[in-house]
């Protein structure tokens, strides 16, 4: 079996990959343009920088992925990039002026951004083999933002920003060195399905297109509160203290629900229109500027608007992807959701300038969108329907639905829906 082969740390050291992967994170995200200031940028020059990952994710993590496919070499390229994205931030460090910033970040990026989904797909398959659950492996990369985020605030208080790009450099040095410790995965099995013709089959998959732009709306939706968020809470008087502790609180929810995930009998499909439902209740209230009191409920619906959607289309791609595209199809996810997330980004500052916190209407239109995803799921699953799934260590159960409702294939987790034709070979 898969799993005899795999070594029995593996869940612990993945868990710690993503810790280090996300503290690097957690410093980035908030930090990034005080040190991009303290270099001298101006504000226009700073969100020229800020764009540049948005832009090399479309080149580097469908090549990086599809590599990873190819040549069954997923911990190699995960460990691979781990070292040069860290180098390139080391880069980034030592650049000065605005052109050798740019440059430097963009060399970074092409390493970094793709770090993401190799980790996804690698977990996915080993926790996979291993009868393990992600969600209670990933949620250390969620407490480990939180962790970089507090970190980075208290080495600001006693460093220059300056230097500030220095303690990401030091979170992807771990991650880096915890890539070099991650678990071989056990060779890819050779399916007796047909294979894909190229990377470009998966999109000709509509169940699959579904699936992601289902899910890149509604995290996209998300671009006002990443954005303004702050400056509205601010503005309502709110302090410091309790707005990092709303923003910390959204993370903690996220955790809570990773860690129950493997207990929970949803299916992907549930989860993302679990995610749906929570974005629009969220938005909605946000949009009508609640008083204080309710912004700490509403916050933990973070653990539905991005928990439950990042789970389930990850659980989707799972189930859905052939085992030799699975990164692939990673990529593909992770290219949608950063197109999205971008149009959304430059469109938020705009609604936001014009309406203020109204301007959570237009976020609430997108899961609400998405909550009229099930008929339109269902039709495209009547191409995506048959798939190989283990049933031991000495056969495959090859499930083939003809069922006139053919999106309970995607709800009746373990069992094959009513009116499937089981077909069982025997490798052994």
């Amino acid at each position: 079996m898969l799993s005899s082969v795999l070594h029995p740390s593996f869940a612990l050291r993945l868990a710690i990959f993503y810790a280090a992967l996300f503290a690097a994170l957690g410093v980035q995200v908030p930090f990034l343009p005080l040190w991009l200031a303290a270099k001298g940028l101006d504000a226009s020059t700073i969100g020229m920088v800020l764009s540049v990952p948005m832009l090399m994710r479309l080149l580097a993590i469908p090549l990086a992925t599809r590599i990873a496919d190819r040549h069954d070499a997923l911990r190699a390229i995960i460990a691979i990039a781990s070292a040069l994205a860290m180098l390139g931030y080391g880069a980034m460090g030592l650049a000065q002026g605005a052109l050798a910033v740019i440059t430097a970040f963009a060399l970074a990026s092409i390493f970094y951004t793709p770090l993401m989904p190799l980790a996804d797909a690698y977990a996915l398959r080993g926790l996979g083999a291993l009868g393990r659950a992600y969600g209670p492996v990933r949620l250390w990369g969620s407490a480990a933002f939180i962790v970089g985020s507090f970190a980075g605030g208290l080495v600001l208080d006693v460093v220059p920003a300056r230097d500030l790009i220095w303690l990401v450099a030091a979170a992807l040095v771990m991650t880096a060195s915890a890539a070099c410790t991650l678990s071989p995965l056990a060779p890819r099995e050779t399916s007796t399905a047909k294979p894909l013709r190229s990377a470009r089959d998966l999109l000709r998959d509509p169940a699959l297109l579904a699936a992601m732009a289902a899910a890149s709306l509604i995290q996209a939706s998300h671009a006002i509160y990443y954005g303004f968020s702050t400056l509205d809470w601010a503005a309502a008087g709110l302090d410091g203290s309790a707005i990092g502790a709303l923003w910390a609180l959204g993370v903690v929810a996220e955790i809570v629900l990773f860690a129950m995930s493997g207990r929970l009998p949803v299916a992907p499909t549930t989860l993302i229109l679990f995610g749906a439902a929570g974005a629009a209740v969220r938005w909605g209230a946000m949009a009508f500027d609640p008083p204080a009191v309710l912004l700490a409920p509403l916050q933990c619906l973070h653990g539905l608007s991005f928990g439950a959607t990042h789970l389930g289309a990850l659980g989707f791609i799972a189930r859905t992807a052939p085992a030799e595209a699975s990164a692939t199809a990673q990529g593909y996810l992770a290219v949608a959701l950063g197109l999205a997330m971008a149009a959304a980004m430059g469109v938020s500052g705009v609604l936001y300038a014009r309406w203020g916190s109204f301007a959570y209407v237009i976020s609430w239109l997108l899961p609400a969108a998405c909550l009229l995803w099930p008929p339109a799921g269902s039709r495209a699953a009547h191409s995506s329907i048959a798939r190989y799934r283990d049933s031991g260590p000495h056969s495959q159960v090859l499930y083939i639905a003809v069922s006139s409702r053919p999106l309970r294939y995607f709800m009746w987790g373990e069992r094959p829906p009513r009116r499937a034709i089981q077909l069982r070979t025997c490798s052994g």
